[in-house]
């Protein structure tokens, strides 16, 4: 069988590869997948079952029911960022594919900060548009002369990631500020993925997207109330853009899962302030152990990701230790066009975060000598 040319475009996700890795290991130490380990809130379960016992199972309309597109409105009028429209998505992955599918042409250019979501870069090569990183190595926050050396005439769209994967970077005002004043003078669209927003530790979350006169903003529910197997995310955005979507999903994902559409109507009011501060537990007790042990890393503002340099500067062969000692780290080259950095996810338990720990203190001993 011969594929289709753009297949040569498109490999196999790095942090897939070490997700099935954890399959074959025994008792690993998997601190590798950003999967939050609390389950799904009951009240967003009951409402599902009683969708499913209501008869709720049927296609929805393609854009999505609409009772949840106007909680959506209203999720984005209370935080005073600009939207036309509405649009309801299978998982924030669909929403980038149909985005992504409806924007760009063959040749254009997307401004892309490194490091950066694996995602990003896959489905823009896939679609025959360029990756252009953005470096901000060494503390991952944007910098007006690195967007302007990155822009070129052929630049159509700057991706923004606030709180950050993998780096749990959380930009300022003054950056998105910034990011807004450069996009505005390029005459860029900007898609800004906000997924991990209710994980900010040392500050309110300060969104991207308030700054921009037209962005385009992903969100949903997978980071916040834990439902990443139930594929449903959002898009707000211009007009035009949304009705090129749902003129795409009409041919490709149909509409979103009904039952996750009516499970979000709850979930999309849920308090995260509990599960927000467990998660900055364990984030400084990830980042106090790597500080301890050595390690050079910024301390994460936001989502549930460190971003180490790897000891000796070659993140895949500190990586290849790791797994050899049973823990499932990913390297930096997954997420970068640098090789220096190693992503950890401190979604796990405290007893896990440990055993890592252990294990870090271990490979800086063995890689410093």
């Amino acid at each position: 069988m011969k594929l289709a040319q753009r297949q040569s475009m498109i490999d196999s996700s790095g942090i897939r590869k070490v997700f099935d890795l954890a399959a074959k290991i025994d008792n690993p130490i998997n601190l590798s997948i950003g999967l939050p380990d609390f389950d799904v809130p009951d009240d967003v379960k009951d409402a599902a079952i009683k969708a499913i016992k209501g008869g709720k199972n049927r296609y929805t309309l393609t854009a999505g029911i609409p009772a949840l597109r106007e909680e959506v409105r209203e999720y984005y009028r209370k935080r005073n960022i600009p939207f036309e429209d509405v649009f309801i998505a299978s998982g924030t992955s669909g929403a980038l594919m149909l985005v992504f599918l409806a924007l760009l042409d063959p040749g254009d250019e997307v401004l892309v900060p490194d490091p950066y979501f694996v995602i990003y870069a896959a489905l823009i090569k896939y679609l025959g548009a360029k990756v252009v990183p953005v470096n901000t190595y060494p503390d991952f926050h944007l910098t007006r002369e690195a967007l302007e050396a990155a822009w070129t005439p052929k630049t159509k769209l700057l991706i923004l990631n606030s709180p950050g994967n993998p780096s749990g970077v959380v930009y300022s005002e003054e950056e998105c500020r910034m990011a807004a004043e450069f996009a505005e003078s390029k005459g860029i669209e900007v898609l800004s993925d906000e997924i991990y927003e209710p994980f900010c530790y040392e500050s309110d979350f300060v969104p991207p997207s308030r700054f921009f006169k037209a962005p385009i903003t992903i969100n949903g529910l997978s980071k916040s109330v834990s439902m990443t197997g139930w594929r449903l995310g959002w898009v707000a955005g211009p007009a035009k853009l949304i009705k090129a979507m749902t003129d795409v999903q009409q041919y490709t994902f149909v509409c979103a899962p009904s039952i996750a559409q009516e499970a979000a109507l709850v979930g999309i009011h849920h308090d995260m302030t509990a599960a927000r501060e467990d998660y900055k537990k364990r984030r400084d007790l990830i980042y106090n152990g790597l500080t301890s042990a050595g390690y050079r890393v910024r301390k994460p503002g936001g989502a549930f990701y460190i971003f180490p340099e790897a000891p000796g500067g070659d993140a895949a062969k500190f990586v290849d230790a790791a797994i050899a000692n049973k823990l499932l780290i990913v390297p930096g080259n997954v997420f970068s066009t640098r090789n220096t950095n190693f992503r950890i996810s401190y979604a796990a338990s405290r007893e896990t975060i440990l055993r890592g720990i252990e294990v870090l203190e271990k490979l800086a001993k063995q890689f410093a000598s």
